[in-house]
């Protein structure tokens, strides 16, 4: 197997764990959280007949907090429930059911059953690591699909991920159009820019065992997503986090909502003016928390960087252009960019 899973980890331990997995005292979340304060991140309606207003919305949210969340965004209910309960279903499998779908260790693919993700960071001699499993599919374009990654069991896996990505279509193509005219450009630059038709939804499930020290232990250390958009929808167990202003503080839950992070590809097209977010996740002591973030991304072969439209001697360009398989081969081993 190569890897031992947290799932595999998580009963062994009796009020402790390992200490790969204990963070140093500034990541710690029982002293690095804002203790009796929810961030309330902007919440859109993504239904508001008035155009101009969703517009500033979105751009404001984008610039100043680079995470928000969006209702009435014709997502039915029960595709967000069909969604979750498929991929509730398969990390409650025997461990060998799920190893038959892993990520092969030699693979340049992400696709797979998983854990370990970043380079990890090493603190003396002990390789720190996120007390999380997870699952990566793309489920968008057709031509990028690889069904092979793709869970047999429970056997409505791939419907309910084809008819989420099919109901997702629309969010997408509104959301890039809102953001597109909030930085004074035509609707359809930043759809183009990012890749047009090729855009690629890939789908991660994250699933975070209940961990006996919550207080030590992150689920997902604190990163901006590389992607140019990530769409996610979690289970109702409290975990995302938000930086604002240096400190960190629990986001708000909203049930059915879509939380939106901008991207580091966003924040480089748009030159800066729309802001990646800083976020991490923690774990819970009795509940199983479970994510799935949609990442929107361009081909690894696309050449991202700030667009010319949003470029001048005033405004000089704050971000090289490179392929997204660039940035992200040095975003994964920790090279500076």
């Amino acid at each position: 197997m190569g890897v031992e899973r947290v799932e595999v980890i998580a009963p062994k331990t009796e009020g402790t764990i390992p200490d790969e997995f204990i963070r140093s005292e500034n990541e710690q979340p029982g002293i690095t959280t804002v203790r009796g304060k929810v961030l309330e991140v902007p919440t859109i309606d993504f239904s508001d007949p008035d155009e101009r207003k969703l517009i500033r919305q979105i751009a404001e949210a984008s610039s100043n907090w680079g995470m928000y969340q969006i209702v009435n965004h014709d997502i039915p209910s029960e595709a967000i429930r069909n969604l979750q309960a498929v991929g509730k279903e398969f990390f409650e499998l025997p461990l060998e059911e799920k190893e038959a779908y892993a990520k092969p260790l030699d693979s340049d693919s992400i696709e797979g059953y998983g854990t370990k993700l970043f380079k990890e960071v090493s603190e003396g001699n002990v390789t720190k690591k996120g007390w999380v499993d997870h699952m990566f599919n793309k489920i968008w374009p057709p031509s990028v699909i690889n069904y092979q990654f793709w869970p047999k069991n429970p056997p409505s896996y791939r419907e309910a991920n084809e008819e989420y990505a099919k109901h997702m279509h629309k969010v997408v193509e509104k959301l890039f159009r809102l953001l597109s005219l909030g930085l004074g450009l035509q609707g359809q630059e930043l759809k183009k820019a990012s890749g047009g038709d090729d855009l690629i939804y890939l789908l991660k499930i994250n699933y975070y065992p209940p961990c006996p020290r919550p207080d030590l232990a992150l689920g997902v250390v604190a990163h901006t997503d590389m992607s140019i958009v990530t769409i996610l929808v979690p289970n109702d167990v409290q975990g995302l986090q938000a930086c604002r202003d240096g400190r960190w503080y629990n986001v708000k839950y909203i049930p059915n909502a879509l939380v939106i992070h901008i991207g580091d590809q966003m924040e480089i097209m748009s030159n800066g003016k729309y802001k990646a977010v800083l976020h991490r996740t923690t774990v819970n002591k009795d509940k199983t928390r479970i994510s799935w973030p949609v990442f929107l991304e361009p081909p690894a072969d696309h050449v991202i960087g700030p667009l010319p439209q949003l470029v001048n001697q005033e405004n000089p360009p704050k971000y090289k252009t490179k392929t997204y398989g660039e940035y992200v081969y040095c975003k994964l081993n920790k090279i500076p960019q």
